[in-house]
């Protein structure tokens, strides 16, 4: 005598399933599937078997069917009834009434050593070496999409973090300081490093402070939602929006806020209007309550930090104040190799390096759109494919006036030695 019967499932038996399935672990290791797969799986009638003894549920395991295919979504059992040969009835019952609807191979993933491991040994499943499980789960609940598409939030690509082309140090820096430490939090909080919130990006017009923002979202796989406060006043007044917008957005779980030029919200208030004073007032205040959460990051950028409010870049309110400037040589090499290797050119890279100094980002990616609509242009009046030469390359450099003059460099220079907070 076993002491305990098998039989199918049946609606009744759910909340007893879900008690012992809340004591049966043994590893502390999250199952694969979460509970609520199980459950609905439950719900929908897919083939589940429990064991009773004297009418009380003592274990249960549950699966889910897609064709011909079934994953056991469950193995749970009363700890009292272990190591008894429980487990094994309990699969063996499974397999026959999935193998008897069609299915042709079970699956089943635990963690090493879990409640089940051994009854799945003993019932012939084989284990599979040499496997390594791979998982990515996404950021964004499925109640907070409706939320984020009502507030104009995206989800960005994957991969910009990759695409952003030269720029290493800035990379680096930002990768360090600001993406690592959100990445990893419990990394962070051992070695005793706050998890950034705010961050202020600031050098000339065009060097990529919005492509950082947007990169650093899809680094983090998280939600980018830009403000325009030019929107905002219209819709509520400029300080009522702004207060309205942050509250919005305490109600996410994961999101980097994005406010690009917000010296036009977080000028200096010496000699202001009381209606200007009252949004700094109230954009101060926000900040405060936005650090407070976790899983947010707040990036600003401007194109001159001096017209700022001194109280906006106090400690406390952001943690880094980073300067974005003209790419390096090194940096311009990597940017004309990439649309270089998109356009299936051959050019000097060196020498349109050299050729484009001061240039920012958005100098060269005109340059290179330039060309290779000309180049476009010709193929299609030739019928024969023309390729762009490093003269036809630097002949539209010297056509191009570049964003950032040398004063503009040299105002740069000075900010980065006064204001930098890296």
């Amino acid at each position: 005598m076993t002491g305990w019967r098998v039989r199918d499932y049946t609606p009744d038996d759910l909340e007893a399933v879900i008690r012992v399935d809340a004591e049966s672990g043994t590893t502390g290791e999250s199952p694969l599937f979460p509970l609520s797969d199980a459950v609905a799986a439950l719900q929908a009638l897919h083939p589940a078997v429990v064991a009773t003894a004297d009418e009380v549920v003592i274990g249960a395991v549950v699966s889910r069917v897609d064709g011909d295919r079934s994953w056991i979504l469950r193995i749970c059992m009363a700890p009292a009834w272990r190591h008894r040969g429980l487990g094994s009835d309990l699969i063996t019952a499974l397999e026959h009434r999935l193998f008897a609807g069609g299915v042709r191979t079970v699956h089943a993933v635990l963690p090493d050593g879990e409640t089940g491991a051994t009854a799945l040994h003993n019932c012939g499943f084989d284990a599979r070496p040499g496997l390594v499980f791979f998982e990515k789960r996404g950021r964004v609940t499925p109640q907070a999409v409706s939320m984020l598409a009502s507030l104009g939030a995206e989800l960005p690509p994957g991969g910009l973090w990759q695409k952003v082309a030269g720029m290493q140090r800035e990379k680096e820096l930002i990768e360090r300081r600001l993406v690592l430490p959100l990445a990893h939090p419990e990394m962070a909080a051992q070695h005793g490093v706050e998890l950034p919130r705010a961050v202020m990006l600031f050098g000339p017009p065009g060097t990529g402070k919005s492509t950082f923002a947007h990169a650093i979202a899809s680094r983090l796989r998280w939600p980018f939602l830009e403000l325009f406060p030019a929107r905002l006043a219209a819709e509520y007044g400029l300080a009522s929006g702004l207060n309205r917008r942050f509250d919005e957005i305490a109600r996410l779980d994961h999101v980097l806020v994005f406010i690009d030029e917000v010296e036009e919200i977080a000028g200096t208030r010496s000699g202001a209007g009381a209606t200007a004073v009252g949004v700094v007032n109230e954009l101060l205040k926000a900040i405060v309550r936005f650090r407070s959460q976790d899983g947010r990051l707040l990036v600003c950028a401007t194109n001159d930090v001096t017209t700022l409010d001194p109280a906006f870049l106090r400690h406390g309110r952001f943690d880094y104040v980073l300067p974005i400037g003209p790419p390096d040589d090194r940096a311009r090499a990597a940017l004309w190799e990439s649309y270089l290797a998109r356009a299936g050119a051959e050019a000097d890279i060196m020498e349109l390096a050299s050729a484009s100094e001061g240039f920012t980002p958005a100098d060269i990616a005109h340059v290179a759109r330039t060309v290779s609509q000309v180049q476009f242009e010709r193929t299609f009046d030739t019928g024969a494919r023309a390729r762009p030469t490093t003269e036809d390359y630097l002949r539209t450099i010297g056509e191009t006036k570049p964003t950032v003059s040398a004063a503009m460099a040299e105002e740069f220079a000075h900010q980065t030695a006064e204001f930098a907070r890296i």
